[in-house]
């Protein structure tokens, strides 16, 4: 689950890192007081920055025409119109694909002046199994670039998940960063919380990009988050409850929310053949094969190892809600799952949905020969597919006619 910069920011300020002064606004007058109380506190400037699930909100162009989706402002008369230009309209991003995403909330804070930008994140390295943290003079730049372009500039800490972060390993890195004295310290204590964040949230990703070195009001130097962005395991969610009401339903697609409501791992697509499988790996293979034979998968949708026949039923009624959907691919091996279950689901759904597409049907393992026996005597026009090659050919061939 991706949670917004601003409650991403919220969170890691309660484990102690530093973030700039700010407050979340969804009206032009909410943003124009936020604005207020910041300039009066003495700051000269303040940035107001689109809260969307994307990045590149900088670069991005609203549809309106309106370039950017985060400003510097100088007056509170200045914040006030330029959100009543951005708040409902939609912006678009490298990230967001062409259809974008409507822009509901804004971060008002102050702007920091920055002397030096950074990188950081806290991640699971998964060939390890361990956690993390990533950290590179090279900020306020994709990391992707930077990994391909000057690998060396990226600074990897390992950290033993018994014992967690070390002051050693936080001052390690600081010092890698070119941090001196007193921002050594600061720069830790900032180190630890970043990683402390990540542990008791049961986060996927934290990422400070730029984690920066600014100019303060009396002219020191400090380390702040000036942006963050966290990533939650949604398997975890249940052990968190404040994190769950993080959640913001208008930044996710409809159908993927309806997925979620009976535990279906759902993810839209640009093709045309819908797949319907149990297991990730499986799920992914199916896709491949449907390329491999010239079609396009409409979706990523994995039921699980132990899918009942209602969840089988709400697939189905998923996919069809898909206008693009011009075939569907159910391929299922039976381990744990029991093929006759499915079949009967299978048999259920397209009943009740009155499908009218090609339905093809690969079925394999436990209680396999049962489960064809349902689909066989159903009386229902379901193509059987006696291999994975098999059953995506045949669905390839339905959807081209």
């Amino acid at each position: 689950m991706n949670i917004h910069e601003y409650q991403a920011k919220q969170l890691l300020a309660q484990f102690g890192v530093p973030v700039p002064s700010g407050n979340v606004a969804t009206t032009p007058e909410e943003a124009k007081a936020a604005a207020e109380k910041l300039l009066t506190d003495g700051h000269k400037r303040v940035v107001m920055k689109s809260q969307i699930h994307a990045g590149g909100r900088g670069k991005g162009t609203f549809k309106s025409g309106l370039q950017g989706g985060v400003k510097v402002c100088s007056s509170a008369g200045e914040v006030y119109e330029r959100a009543k230009a951005m708040l409902g309209q939609t912006l678009v991003t490298k990230q967001t694909g062409p259809e974008g995403r409507v822009v509901s909330k804004l971060l008002i804070e102050a702007a920091s002046t920055i002397r030096k930008e950074f990188y950081l994140a806290v991640l699971l390295d998964r060939a390890l199994s361990r956690p993390v943290v990533m950290a590179s003079t090279e900020g306020g730049v994709d990391i992707e670039e930077v990994a391909a372009k000057t690998p060396e500039k990226i600074i990897r800490e390992t950290i033993d998940p018994a014992i967690g972060m070390m002051g050693y390993q936080a001052r390690k890195l600081a010092a890698a960063l070119g941090l001196k004295g007193d921002l050594i310290n600061a720069a830790t204590k900032l180190l630890l919380g970043v990683y402390q964040t990540w542990w008791e949230c049961d986060a996927s990703l934290v990422e400070i990009n730029p984690l920066c070195l600014v100019e303060t009001a009396d002219g020191k130097e400090a380390v702040l988050a000036v942006d963050a962005k966290i990533g939650l395991d949604d398997n975890a969610l249940y052990r968190h409850a404040n994190l769950q009401a993080m959640r913001d339903l208008g930044e996710e697609a409809p159908l993927e929310i309806e997925a979620s409501k009976f535990n279906l791992n759902y993810i839209k697509l640009d093709g045309n053949i819908a797949c319907l499988v149990n297991g990730a790996g499986l799920a992914m293979a199916t896709m491949d094969i449907i390329q491999h034979f010239g079609g396009s998968p409409a979706n990523f949708l994995d039921v699980g190892g132990g899918a009942s026949k209602e969840q089988v039923t709400a697939a189905f009624k998923i996919i069809l809600s898909d206008p693009h959907v011009k075939g569907i691919l159910v391929n299922i091996f039976g381990g744990i799952m029991d093929c006759n279950v499915i079949a009967t689901g299978i048999v259920a759904a397209v009943r009740e949905t009155g499908l009218k597409l090609p339905l093809v049907v690969r079925l394999e393992g436990n209680n396999v020969q049962a489960g064809k026996t349902t689909l066989a005597q159903s009386g229902l026009t379901i193509v059987s597919g006696d291999s994975m090659a098999d059953a995506a050919q045949k669905v390839v061939k339905a959807v081209g006619k």
